[in-house]
Order: structure tokens, then sequence, then C-alpha cells
């Protein structure tokens, strides 16, 4: 069985969305699926038309030229133009038995435009609602006109390609009230590969030292700072944490939009010296920020984006045996079980954030018991093997409604 897969972007970016698609690659090619990847002309930096990347064939699309592609909005449809001409040229040359489009929805549009000639079957796989993302980093109006048109876009692809995949349950449900067929949606979760994740090991005594946490209980956060993420609400729970626990420390690890904000906070409550900004650090290196954590939080606010997309980076630290504390959005929700693999607290109250940090910290006779079951729920449902093989049962119906 031969796919053909449209991207965005190549692989060996170190991103979620680059990780999941590293991952559904090498599993299917497990599976003995031959697979075929195509990049839209938003994937910058290839001078070549055909690529291998990491022993996968890329086809490229060139940069749009021309004077629409320099417009805004119309330069989206140059992108779906271009796409679709690159797309008819891949499969007249490996001939594919199914199109396999990836989010966002420029990819699924240009992909049904060849698929009205080539008769072939087409399943769009929708990681997020972009339109939600963009809310979130200012570059969308909530109910604008930007915002309803990528919607409705979306929704028409979703009522056009022959089956739909999608993360979690939040984003299910999303797609489901849109009047699309419920068993026409299926959710491929995120998930880890096991055999790169080994559990946890003891904390690097030679950092521990240079970060001034020898006798610190270490809260962490390892991740991208945005405003979804709840760091300031994070900070905020600290100082109430601290009156309590003194011995506690804070580990940021990453960076965003928020940095700056977050550091000055930091100071306006008195935090200087209880906090760690690191920045970002080599992705070989991340495991050894991991080990000096005690108990990762992730305080995530309540909003669209949050109540139906999962996240990754949770999973990670559950993979590791980590402890993790999270708000209860819905994201949060189908990866933690309260009480079980980790502690829930109210959304958006750091309070509620505080007292659920503090009452972990008086439990530590209960804490070897979650980590085996964080590592056991990770092992049991959240492999990439796991999840990646959900997908051949989609594709041999589809090729055997077209026989």
């Amino acid at each position: 069985m031969r796919i053909l897969h449209v991207l965005d972007h190549s692989i060996p970016l170190h991103s979620g969305y680059t990780f999941r698609t590293r991952a559904i690659l090498e599993q299917q090619r497990a599976l003995g699926l031959e697979t075929f990847h195509i990049t839209s002309a938003k994937h910058k930096g290839a001078d070549v038309l055909v690529e291998e990347v990491e022993g996968f064939r890329f086809y490229r699309t060139a940069q749009a030229k021309g004077f629409f592609s320099s417009l805004p909005v119309l330069n989206q449809f140059s992108i779906v133009n271009s796409l679709a001409e690159r797309i008819g040229e891949t499969v007249e040359e490996v001939k594919p038995d199914i199109i396999h489009a990836h989010s966002p929805v420029l990819n699924g549009l240009a992909a049904l435009r060849v698929a009205q000639w080539s008769a072939l079957p087409v399943v769009y796989e929708c990681r997020a609602f972009w339109e939600d993302a963009a809310v979130d980093h200012g570059t969308a109006r909530a109910g604008g006109l930007r915002y309803r048109v990528t919607r409705a876009l979306e929704t028409y692809v979703f009522q056009r390609v022959n089956a739909v995949t999608t993360i979690c349950e939040g984003l299910k449900r999303d797609i489901v009230g849109r009047g699309i067929p419920e068993q026409k949606v299926t959710i491929i979760p995120n998930a880890v590969d096991i055999n790169r994740f080994s559990l946890s090991g003891p904390a690097d005594v030679e950092l521990k030292q240079r970060l001034g946490l020898e006798e610190s209980i270490v809260l962490g956060f390892i991740g991208s700072f945005y405003a979804y993420e709840g760091l300031m609400l994070l900070l905020e729970g600290l100082r109430k944490i601290l009156e309590v626990k003194p011995e506690v420390r804070l580990l940021l690890v990453g960076g965003g939009p928020q940095e700056n904000l977050l550091k000055q906070h930091a100071q306006e409550l008195g935090l200087s010296g209880k906090v760690i900004f690191l920045g970002r650090v080599p992705h070989d290196q991340i495991q050894k920020y991991y080990d000096q954590v005690d108990l990762f939080v992730y305080p995530r606010l309540s909003m669209r984006l949050t109540e139906l997309v999962t996240p990754l980076k949770p999973l990670e630290a559950l993979a590791q045996g980590k402890l993790v504390i999270a708000s209860d959005v819905g994201g949060h929700r189908e990866l933690i079980r309260h009480g079980e693999t980790g502690w829930l607290f109210k959304a958006g109250d750091p309070s509620a954030l505080a007292d659920a940090v503090v009452n972990a910290l008086d439990h530590r006779d209960e804490w070897s018991r979650f980590r085996v079951a964080g590592r056991e729920f990770v092992e049991r449902e959240r492999t990439w093997a796991h999840s990646v093989a959900r997908y051949k049962p989609i594709y041999d119906r589809l090729l055997s409604r077209n026989l």
C-alpha cells in the first residue's frame, strides 16, 4: 500500500508537529506501508525539488512567485495552487493508493483538488484548529473574518474527504458537532517513543550545585512560554507555596513570547532567587534538566484551545516516571487521571495550584505509586506503535471501497 503524505514541513525540526510526523512515518514503514512525502511552499530552506531527509524522500514545492503570492490572504491561495500542482506531479510519478493530508487546512484543500481528477481517496488529519492558535498568538480575532473563513474552509474539507483523523476527544467532539458523521472521524492520539524516554535517573549533582538547587524541592516547567500555558499563574501560586514550603524552587526551561513578562512579574512578586530561568537548552541535554525536577506543573488556562487539544509535554513527563500536577482543562483531563497518574487543580486559580503542590509534597509516601501508574499508562495506551497502528484499518477500508 502506497501513502502520499502532504505536509507543511520536513521532519528534522524539534517541535511537536514534526515529532508526530516523524513517528507516523517511521511506524507506518514498520507496518510495511510504502510512504511518500510532499511539503508545501511553507517549508523553507529546500533548494531542490526532491530531497532525502533521514531516510525519507521528500518532494518539495517551489516557493510561490508573482504578484498574488506577495499579497495577504491571496498568498494563501497561491500556496494551495502551487501545492496542488506539485501533488499532481507526484501522484503521476509515485502512483499512491491514498493521499493523507495533514493540517493546516491549505494542505487538505490542495489534496481535494487533486482527488477530483485522480479518484484517489483522501484522509485529512486535524492536529489543532489553527484559527484558535492564531487568536492566542494575537494574529487573529475570535469571531473575526479570518477566524470564520479558516473555520469554514476546514469544515468544507471535513465534509469532502473520505476520512478524518484527529489527536484527541476534544477535537473530535468539535468536528462531529459541525455535522460530520462520527464514524468518519478516528482519534489517533499523540504518543511518545517509549524507548526514547527511560525512567528518570538521579539528578546530576554538579548541575544541581551550579543551579543552586542542592537543598531544594524543585518544581519545573519545560516548554514554550505562551500566554495560554498559564505561567503567570504559576508564579502567583509559587508565592503562596513558599509561605508553607520555603525550600521550594521553580525551574523554567524554554522561551517564547512571555519570557520577559514572566521575568518582570517574578521580580514584582519578590521571587528573585526562587525562580531559575534557563532559557532554551540543546535538545540532547534536556534529559539532565528533567532529572532535576521533583514535580512538573502544567497550569494551562481554560480557553477553547486548551479545552480541546491535548499537549505533549505532560505525556513525555509521565513516560519518564515523573510526577505531574496540571490544571483541569479538557486537554489535561484526557491525559492525567486525578489521584492515580497525577493531580489536577482548578484552572485559573493560583490558590488551588498551591494547595495541589503542597498536598503532593505532604504525601511523598505515595510518589512511587504515581510514578509507576503514569509510566504504565503511557506504555499501555500512548506509544507511537499503538497509536499509529490505528491508521491501517482506515486505509484498508478506503481501499476496499475503491476496488
